[in-house]
């Protein structure tokens, strides 16, 4: 048996997939409509054998990797082992820093780590199931926005006990949202496929992300940062939505993603005159105030250099542009405090094709893959 603070890194089922067969026995004990214990027939028995048998296997399964109980709560779940030597292959320590970003418009939330010269290079990609509302930033509570702009998460923003399988809270408002009258709370990448705001991942996405963070505080990382983009911050995309009301914002997060392009390492991340400011040492972050004037500063060369030719590139791409080759503004809008409409709700959600709102795969949605219990469910 293994020690008490070790982990192993198998493709072993983990302790999610066994709940899945619990829940599942549920739901099928609610729809039949009388205890499970009773006599089953037909295709209602055999589904139920092939339940009963799939969490048979998972228990024997879990019994023969030599886990502790403890070890396969999803908050303490290992590392799958391809990721695990993805990380290795690619010069980086399991326990490294790493620093996450998302793009709404592609749907992506990507996980980078930090390499053993210092650098960070991505690691992952992740296809976000679900986020909601429009490209923009969050303004106030109950809009339903996602947010955009830089977030810090600390350990203490990891939560083991979510409705939604695990959680992160991004920490919104940040400074920025702050001194700007932006509002709101418990703004999360989550499990299931349903959003309110969030970043919704599906359940075995959020495992992974949430290990990964765990991992790197463990390894003394005292906080990771998460950047929110509406898309990926290429001359082509910004020359699309230069129509926008929220350009001018998008145009000074473009700054600190070149910053991050440039140099692969996390910007310094300062709020003053109620705006985004880079590169400035950590101390002199520290110092800022965020409604008051800015002090006298510069990006680097290679920063400054890649701003002005990426600007000059949009200019160039939207002189070319017909009318419809602009991006469209969304119509959508939600008023706090009121229940959102079916037609709303469809309207604002997000979500990945071939996924409920549970995070769960449908019939014909296509996705490939799937746990080595997918056969016992069909």
């Amino acid at each position: 048996m293994r020690q008490n603070g070790e982990r192993h890194a198998t493709g072993y089922p983990t302790w999610d997939m066994a709940a899945a067969m619990v829940r599942a026995l549920r739901r099928r004990r609610s729809e039949w409509g009388r205890p499970m214990c009773r006599q089953c027939d037909g295709d209602e028995g055999m589904l139920f054998r092939r339940l009963v048998t799939a969490a048979a296997l998972a228990t024997a399964m879990f019994a023969v990797s030599a886990c502790q109980y403890e070890d396969l709560l999803p908050a303490e779940a290992p590392l799958p082992a391809a990721l695990v030597q993805a990380i290795k292959s690619n010069g980086m320590g399991v326990k490294s820093p790493i620093l996450v970003r998302l793009y709404k418009e592609e749907s992506d939330l990507e996980v980078w780590k930090q390499k053993t010269d210092g650098t960070y290079a991505l690691l992952k990609t992740y296809e976000i199931c679900a986020w909601s509302g429009k490209l923009g930033p969050k303004k106030q509570e109950g809009d339903r926005q996602a947010p955009e702009g830089f977030y810090t998460v600390t350990p203490a923003q990891l939560n083991p006990n979510s409705n939604y399988h695990l959680a992160l809270n991004m920490g919104y408002p940040n400074t920025y949202d702050r001194a700007n009258g932006r509002t709101g709370s418990h703004l999360m990448i989550h499990g299931s496929c349903n959003s309110s705001g969030c970043y919704a991942m599906d359940d075995e996405q959020v495992q992974e992300i949430y290990s990964l963070a765990r991992h790197s505080f463990e390894g003394g990382q005292r906080a990771f940062q998460i950047q929110a983009y509406p898309f990926r911050m290429t001359p082509k995309n910004m020359a699309r939505h230069r129509n926008s009301e929220h350009y001018d914002f998008w145009k000074m997060l473009k700054k600190g993603s070149d910053y991050f392009e440039m140099t692969r390492q996390q910007p310094n991340v300062g709020v003053c005159d109620r705006r985004y400011v880079f590169d400035q040492s950590a101390e002199t972050v520290a110092g800022l105030s965020a409604t008051g004037a800015c002090p006298d500063f510069s990006l680097p060369a290679q920063v400054v250099a890649k701003v002005e030719a990426d600007h000059a590139e949009e200019e160039k791409i939207a002189s070319s542009f017909s009318p419809s080759d602009f991006a469209e503004t969304s119509t959508f809008s939600y008023r706090s405090g009121q229940p959102i409409t079916p037609e709303a709700y469809a309207q604002e959600q997000h979500r990945r094709e071939g996924y409920d709102r549970e995070g769960n795969r449908v019939s014909g949605g296509g996705g490939g893959g799937g746990s080595i219990f997918s056969s016992f469910l069909k």
